[in-house]
Formats: structure tokens, C-alpha cells, sequence
């Protein structure tokens, strides 16, 4: 489909972020764009506010009558978390209209602009944003689509001064293999530690597909890789032009100089050719300088100078449930975090205790999909151990239907730590409130979220300082 010849678009599951970031994309271009989606949520609340019709029930009644009369200069998305029954998706199908996935759509858009494209198991969101907004903050030209609410911009979406000739970022999503849709010219890969078995089966078809990806990048173009990952996927074998290696001690770009100090990282950034002193990251955690190796390795290849590095990473807040900050002052820290995988939650935990070294945590982990559960159980009993007490709450399903034996349970049961307990998620609150707290860290990629609020509102009213 040339998307030039585009005259509306139509979603079913609107409200997703990746998803959503489509919606808006179309939409700035002047398109009328619209769609379903199960639930009403801040996300879909401001896509009405930009003009974007959405509606919450499954009727055939409500789907835009143009996309019906007129199919072939109109673009249907759906998300593959829409259920085979559902009546609007089968109307379609019926209808002979042509449904595309989110990530076909974001592989036409690739194809027609220089692209970015950050994969990895973890830290890809982090790292696309940090390529955005250095780029961004630098004047230059660009887009990004990123599986996240960046701070700096309140928004997943980053819309370029003009679409011709601008550079998109794009965070490449191996779930479903969905980043072999993508053509680009630069790419980084953060990690590709075992993860998705449910798709892949094994950690070697994970890896293959991180190989086929690679190869994915233009004659001409650029890789950008964790040199502990370029080993694992033995990427000197593979059909690729350039290949830069990064990390905190690699033979590539590394940091040197590393202290923490008042919740950000300083750090020198030091590679075979430049050298960049003084680097401050508000967004802790050493994985999140080692995503910024990555990120300031693209933008010196993209021509940015390091003056301009330098000022867009002290700038850099981050992204939503990235080690965000919640709540914070002398008697208590509340820190929320998306990690959903051991390696993840061990980086994250690690992260805290090197800012906290000296404090009670208090980690509360709700694990995300059975399958996972299952696969990684003891590797999640591992990492949580890191915190000094550890509350679990039942596992998020998400896609997936229940496993018999696979539960929350499951884990608390490896944990050699005496301070940890399961409790229900609607008794989180509660439970919080009776324990003396120090760091409590929320974790997990399910609906934990729903919680962030009621924890923050709880701990203010309990440990807020009142003035005299």
C-alpha cells in the first residue's frame, strides 16, 4: 500500500502505545483518523482531545462509513490483542478490506524515511528515547515512535518540522518478529537475553531473529551493539557493513568515571575516536549509561556535536515507569519501574542500590504473563532478592490464559529472602501502609500501574513533613 495515497485511516485498539503514536502520526499529516478501542484511558482521552474520534463498544454501526465505501484509499490497523470474535474485525474481513498490523504500517514509514531502529529484550525504549531527544534537542530533523510516555515531551510520539527528508527513530519490537518488517539505515541492539519462549521456543531462535534483523540494516548503514550481545549473536559472522561495539568496559564506546551523585550518573563517554568529559544523566542506573553510550554513539555518527551531546543528556528526563521518580523527601523514596524480566528487575534493583546504598528497600513486584512466570521463575526469585524485603502480588495475564501450578507463588517459593510475603492487589495499599518504609520500588509491566497513584497518595499522607 503507498501510504501517500492514504485518505483516512481507521484503528481497532487505538488506545495501545504503540498504536496510539500511529494514530497521532497520520493525524498531524491532516488525515481523519479514528477507531476502537476496549477501554477509556488518559492515552485515549488525549487522542479525543487532538481530534481523534475513538469509541469503547463493539458496533459495526460506529465505524467510520467511508472506510466501507471507499477501501482502497483507506489504511485499517488492528492489534493482534483483538479477539478473533470481535464483531468490527470480522465486519471488516467480510467486507474484503485489507487489515494491517501495527508493524507492517511502521515498516512503510521506515521504508520511506532514513531510520533508527533500537531492538533489544530490554532497554530499547530507554535508548530510542535518549536518540530522539539528543537529536531533537540538537536541531535536527527528526521523528520517533517509542514504546513509551517520554518525559521531556509528555508524549510516545515525537513529530519531526517536516516529514520530508526527516530522520525517524523507531523502538523495533521483537515480540512476533515484528522488527524483520523494519529497512533501517542505523540500528542498535541493547540485549538479547532469552525472553517471548512463547513465540520463539527456544533462546536460539530469540537470537537468530535478533540476527536476521541485523542483516536487515542498509549496505551503508551502521550497527551499534553491546559488545556482550555481538558475542552472543556471533554478529561477526553476519552479512553487515559497520559495527560499532558499546558498554561500560567494552573494547568500543565506554564510560569511564562513573559516580553517583543526588539520583544522576556523571560519567565520561570514551570511544576509539572521540571523547566526551563532564556527561550528567538525570535518569539513574549504570544500564541507563550504557544506553546512553549507545545513544551518544548514533548522534556522533548522525554529525552531532559533542557540545550539543553534552547539554541534550543533561536535559534528558527519561520515560514514564523507566526508574521514574514518584514521590521523594526525607523520610521516604517511591521509585516505579516497567522491568518484567529478571535481567531487567536486576539492573533496576541494582541501580537503586547504588543510589541508596544504606536504606531499606521495599521492592513489590506483580509478575507479567504466565508464561513467562514459568520460564523464568527462578531468575525472578534471584533478582528480587536484591531488595531487603519483597511484597508479590498475582501475576498479570495479559494475553494469556491461565497455566496450572504457574503463579506468583511460584517464585516467593525460590526466595531465600526471610522478609517477603504475597498478598492480593487490591490489599497492596494496605499492606504498604503497616510496614515502616524506607525505598519502596514498584515493578512490573501488567496493571501495577493502576496502583501508582493510590501508593503515592498514601505514603504522602503518612510520611509528609508537617510544617509548624
Amino acid at each position: 500500500m503507498n501510504l501517500e495515497q492514504i485518505n483516512r485511516v481507521y484503528f481497532l485498539g487505538i488506545g495501545g502505545i504503540g498504536m496510539s503514536a500511529l494514530a497521532r502520526w497520520f493525524n498531524s499529516s491532516g488525515l481523519p483518523v479514528s477507531g476502537y478501542d476496549r477501554t477509556e484511558t488518559p492515552l485515549t482521552d488525549a487522542l479525543n482531545r487532538e481530534g481523534i474520534k475513538i469509541h469503547f463498544d463493539d458496533n459495526i454501526d460506529l465505524i467510520d462509513q467511508e472506510v466501507i465505501e471507499s477501501p482502497d484509499d483507506s489504511l485499517v490497523i488492528f492489534t493482534p490483542a483483538i479477539p478473533k470474535d470481535h464483531k468490527e474485525l470480522n465486519y471488516l474481513q467480510s467486507k474484503g478490506i485489507k487489515l494491517y498490523k501495527r508493524s507492517e504500517v511502521l515498516g512503510m514509514i521506515t521504508a520511506n524515511h532514513f531510520t533508527v531502529a533500537v531492538a533489544g529484550t530490554h532497554g530499547k525504549t530507554s535508548t530510542s528515547s535518549m536518540i530522539a531527544h539528543i537529536l531533537k534537542a540538537s536541531g535536527v530533523n527528526c521523528g520517533a515512535f517509542v514504546g513509551g510516555i517520554m518525559v521531556n515531551y509528555n508524549s510516545n510520539l515525537i513529530l519531526p518540522d517536516k516529514k520530508d527528508d526527516c530522520i525517524v527513530v523507531v523502538e523495533a519490537d521483537e515480540f512476533d518478529r515484528s522488527f524483520l518488517r523494519l529497512s533501517p539505515n542505523l540500528a542498535v541492539v541493547t540485549a538479547a537475553d532469552p525472553d517471548h519462549l512463547d513465540i520463539y521456543g527456544d533462546a536460539d531462535h530469540l537470537k537468530q531473529s535478533f540476527r536476521d534483523f541485523i542483516e536487515k540494516i542498509s549496505k551503508d548503514g551502521a550497527l551499534f551493539i553491546k559488545e556482550k550481545v555481538g558475542n552472543e549473536v556471533d554478529v561477526e559472522s553476519l552479512n553487515v557493513g559497520e559495527i560499532n561495539n558499546y558498554g561500560i568496559s567494552s573494547n568500543g564506546a565506554k564510560a569511564r568515571n562513573i559516580v553517583a551523585v543526588d539520583g544522576a550518573f556523571s560519567f565520561d563517554y570514551v570511544s576509539p575516536n572521540t571523547k566526551i568529559e563532564g556527561l550528567k544523566l538525570h535518569f539513574p542506573g549504570r544500564h541507563n549509561v550504557e544506553n546512553a553510550l549507545a545513544a551518544i554513539s548514533v548522534a556522533l555518527k548522525l554529525k552531532v556535536t559533542p557540545d550539543s551531546i553534552k547539554s541534550a543528556i543533561s536535559s534528558y528526563r527519561g520515560v514514564k515507569r523507566r526508574f521514574e521518580f514518584i514521590f521523594k523527601n526525607e523520610q521516604i523514596t517511591y521509585i516505579d519501574d516497567y522491568a518484567h524480566h529478571p535481567e531487567e528487575i536486576k539492573s533496576f534493583l541494582g541501580g537503586v542500590r547504588e543510589l541508596f546504598p544504606n536504606k531499606k528497600i521495599t521492592a513489590v513486584f506483580q509478575p507479567h504473563l504466565y508464561t513467562r512466570t514459568r520460564d523464568f521463575a527462578d531468575g525472578f526469585a534471584e533478582s528480587l532478592q536484591m531488595a531487603d524485603e519483597v511484597i508479590l502480588i498475582p501475576i498479570y495475564p495479559a494475553r494469556e490464559l491461565p497455566i496450572d501450578g504457574v503463579n506468583s507463588e511460584m517464585i516467593l517459593s525460590k526466595m531465600e529472602l526471610g522478609n517477603k510475603k504475597l498478598v492480593e492487589q487490591e490489599d497492596l495499599v494496605e499492606a504498604l501502609e503497616k510496614l515502616e518504609l524506607e525505598i519502596v520500588a514498584t515493578i512490573g509491566a501488567g496493571n501495577i500501574d493502576q496502583l501508582v497513584n493510590p501508593i503515592h497518595k498514601m505514603l504522602k499522607e503518612k510520611y509528609e513533613v508537617v510544617k509548624s
